[in-house]
């Protein structure tokens, strides 16, 4: 309703817009399409003003218009001036709006409902205006209010989404408080907003805004409350994962290598035993991170596993090591009075028979409390303390002694003449003078007692480990050792999960050997021996040779792997499709197959050639290229073997064991005639003008031929296999390095060219390379058969040598310890 007003033409523009704009706007917020009636009333008015008030109706009225009511002016005069002036205008006002001139407030009811009008228009709806304004001053407050808590709760929000999580638990634990006080504050600032029921203009307030505004909360609340649990479960998840650390620092060779009493095993067990219950409890609150702690619980018990197994080991090692000296203990008691006895024997009694017999009643009568350890012998001690003790255990030197002297008494006893005086030297202090435990230097008992790859070595010899490596060589060797853990834990060990059996193909649960080969002893050396080594070398990557070098013979596990590996593959294709590897690999969350991470193995040890490579080529005029380059042939000769060795597996028609040809050295394709000297076959082979296309392959003590054979067709294994044909003992074997014609041929004779095998190689390259292995093969043969032949004749002589010394020092105590020295060698010879 625009009432009468005076100064109505003299209103902005700009501000009657706002005021119709927000008058309108209330209404269509709530009820967009909502029409809209104007009462003009013009009654003690002129036909100016309401022309005046129509124009600017039509210009700034922003709502859709439905009617415009207006009360004419009640003056006569007025009234004729305005309807002759509507008359010439209606045209102009009714393109743009419908108007209707009314006379009286009764024509209203026509229109409009008497309840929809106030009492000044003859209607019943009750209406102040000032408390109208009162109202809407209230609404626009609580709109500002509601309106500055949503930015800030946007802010907010925006604020918790973008917030990057640190690694460390205190800056977390200082985020989650500092979230949790901005929190805090938003929620009393809604509070004070919500505490508007409690104000004397709630009546008066937009139930839609409190609405809104209770809505906003519940959002906030909810998305406040994912994300606090979600720094919740990450701090959680960054302890758990510190105490893991923690107490996987104490690695199983760490703890296996020091001699402990057991207390710090029995901390770290009972921690991995804490560690695993708290990270099954993690698990069951449905932590986000549910598949890293249960991985980490598995390598928990893996490892408590593997420390008590080798600390079982290692207990009985020093058991029987604790054994092994106090017998040693005895043993040297025993010669210290063996020599003791000796040296004070009266050689003046050795004079008559009865004297010479007495002495030897004391020395029998001593040798029978001579110590378990003595008289059970060498051989015997090393069966039974094999695990302990390495092969260099010596005899004592009085043990000879006191040989020597029963030798000589029992000729004295038995025949009385006038022997020659043996004197052994006395000691300092003859009563009691113990020479040290297992001194070689007192000519007592030495040894060597083995724990594993620890020596307890009595002269004290403790390896020194030279071995640096490069970071991208230790940071793939921990990815790979990762990957063979997961697969271990993630499929393998899972073979044994009760609750994954009904997943499990019968045929397939005795198979874990053949499915996964020796994949645990390589996982083992490579986590426990290979990747500390390579971790331990940050400095020098040119020294990375020696860490090779060392541990070279390790590196033939994969030999072992590569051969069974076509054994695996076909069990893999059988059950590829088996419900447990789905299984398995959804938990471990691969996008590769269990078949992929089988390949690795391969896979790295043709990475490590390349490494190396990369390294000797920047590592030129270094002092330690020359480790880098033998590193470097080493993995090459590895990778060569395993090839080999994978072709060895194919042959077939072998009557024996081919491991008992020694090592493959050599193996290809050749072309090959043969002739023989005589016999019914040397007519055949001397007929034969085409070459049999032969495979040979050269071991350390025999030649194989064999005949390459490929299956063809669409289902056929496309790995050859090799038949066997003959075979030649090294030891029989001749070579001819050139035959006449051709640079690529060569002779193998046998049996003193009973058959001579005429080769012929595919290149000349590969003709030299098969000549040095034989060369080296016949050489090595000739040395031993030279080193057998001669050893006896330079025993002899040494020998010989010895008696002619002692008996030039007249046969005294010099000239006895010279005999008895080289005796002890002769015997460890």
């Amino acid at each position: 309703t625009l009432p009468e007003c005076s100064a109505f033409s003299d209103i902005p523009e700009e501000a009657l817009a706002k005021v119709l704009s927000y008058l309108t706007l209330i209404p269509r917020t709530r009820q967009p399409g909502v029409k809209f009636i104007i009462i003009l009333d013009r009654r003690l008015d002129t036909w100016a003003s309401i022309k005046t008030a129509l124009a600017r109706i039509a210009a700034s009225f922003p709502g859709n218009l439905h009617l415009v009511l207006v009360l004419r002016p009640t003056s006569f005069f007025q009234r004729t001036v305005t309807d002759l002036g509507f008359r010439f205008s209606q045209e102009d006002f009714m393109l743009k709006m419908p108007v209707v001139m009314l006379s009286s407030v009764t024509d209203l009811l026509r229109y409009i409902d008497e309840n929809q009008l106030t009492s000044e228009f003859g209607g019943t709806l009750d209406y102040c205006h000032s408390d109208w304004i009162v109202l809407r001053t209230a609404i626009e407050s609580f709109a500002v209010m509601v309106k500055d808590i949503a930015q800030m709760l946007q802010a907010f929000g925006t604020e918790l989404a973008e917030t990057q999580l640190s690694e460390e638990c205190s800056a977390v634990e200082f985020l989650l408080l500092s979230h949790t006080e901005k929190y805090r504050r938003l929620k009393v600032q809604l509070n004070e907003a919500l505490m508007c029921r409690e104000s004397s203009h709630f009546s008066l307030i937009d139930y839609w805004l409190l609405a809104q505004l209770t809505d906003m909360e519940m959002a906030f609340d909810g998305f406040f409350d994912k994300h606090h649990l979600k720094l919740q479960q990450y701090l959680q998840l960054l302890r758990y994962e510190h105490s893991f650390q923690e107490v996987n620092c104490f690695s199983v060779p760490k703890i296996a290598r020091k001699h402990t009493d057991g207390s710090q095993t029995n901390a770290l067990h009972k921690a991995s035993a804490v560690l695993i219950l708290h990270g099954h409890q993690l698990a069951a609150g449905h932590h986000y991170a549910m598949a890293l702690i249960v991985q980490r619980c598995n390598e928990l018990r893996h490892q408590c596993d593997t420390l008590t197994s080798a600390l079982n080991t290692k207990r009985n090692s020093l058991t029987q090591a604790q054994t092994l000296l106090r017998l040693l203990e005895e043993a040297q008691r025993w010669c210290d009075d063996g020599a003791y006895l000796l040296a004070n024997q009266q050689v003046d009694k050795f004079q008559s028979k009865e004297g010479a017999q007495a002495a030897l009643r004391d020395i029998e009568k001593f040798q029978e409390a001579a110590p378990p350890l003595l008289c059970a012998g060498v051989d015997v001690l090393f069966l039974e303390y094999e695990s302990v003790l390495t092969p260099c255990l010596q005899h004592s030197s009085v043990q000879a002694l006191i040989q020597s002297r029963q030798n000589c008494l029992r000729k004295l006893a038995d025949k009385h003449v006038r022997p020659i005086q043996l004197v052994v030297p006395r000691p300092e202090n003859p009563p009691r003078a113990k020479s040290p435990l297992f001194s070689p230097k007192h000519g007592m008992w030495w040894c060597n007692i083995n724990f594993g790859s620890n020596y307890l070595i009595i002269s004290i010899f403790q390896p020194r480990i030279l071995t640096v490596l490069s970071i991208e060589l230790i940071e793939t060797e921990r990815i790979y050792v990762e990957e063979l853990l997961a697969v271990l834990l993630g499929y393998r060990a899972e073979m044994d999960n009760p609750s994954l059996a009904p997943l499990l193909p019968t045929s397939l649960r005795n198979k874990r050997d053949v499915l996964f080969g020796n994949l645990p002893d390589i996982y083992n050396f490579h986590s426990s021996v290979f990747l500390q080594d390579l971790e331990s070398c940050l400095e020098s990557p040119e020294a990375v040779g020696a860490c090779f070098l060392e541990r070279k013979e390790h590196f033939h596990l994969y030999e072992c792997y590569c051969q069974n590996k076509p054994r695996s593959d076909s069990l893999w294709r059988q059950f590829s499709d088996c419900p447990f590897f789905q299984e398995c690999q959804k938990k471990l969350e691969h996008k590769l197959a269990l078949d992929s991470y089988l390949l690795k193995p391969v896979q790295r040890l043709t990475k490590y050639q390349l490494l190396l490579k990369e390294l000797l080529k920047y590592s030129s005029g270094c002092e330690r290229a020359s480790e880098l380059q033998g590193a470097l042939e080493a993995m090459l000769d590895l990778l060569k073997s395993v090839n080999d060795s994978m072709h060895q597996i194919a042959i077939t028609g072998y009557e024996g064991d081919l491991s008992n040809l020694g090592r493959v050295l050599m193996q290809g394709s050749f072309s090959v005639w043969i002739s023989h000297k005589k016999g019914p076959t040397r007519v055949k082979e001397l007929a034969r003008f085409k070459p049999m296309q032969r495979h040979l392959f050269l071991h350390e003590h025999a030649l194989l031929f064999c005949k390459r054979r490929e299956e063809h067709g669409e289902n056929a294994d496309k790995t050859p296999s090799y038949s066997f044909k003959h075979c030649l003992k090294m030891s029989a074997v001749g070579i001819t390095e050139n035959v006449k014609g051709d640079v690529k041929k060569f002779e193998i004779w046998y049996s003193g060219r009973e058959e001579v095998y005429v080769i012929q190689a595919p290149t000349l390259e590969v003709k030299i390379a098969w000549l040095n292995e034989i060369r080296k093969i016949l050489t090595n043969q000739q040395k031993q058969l030279k080193g057998l032949n001669t050893f006896p004749v330079i025993k002899c002589h040494l020998v010989e040598h010895c008696v002619s010394s002692a008996k030039g020092c007249g046969f005294n105590s010099q000239g006895t310890h010279i005999l008895v020295k080289i005796k002890c060698v002769l015997n460890a010879l």
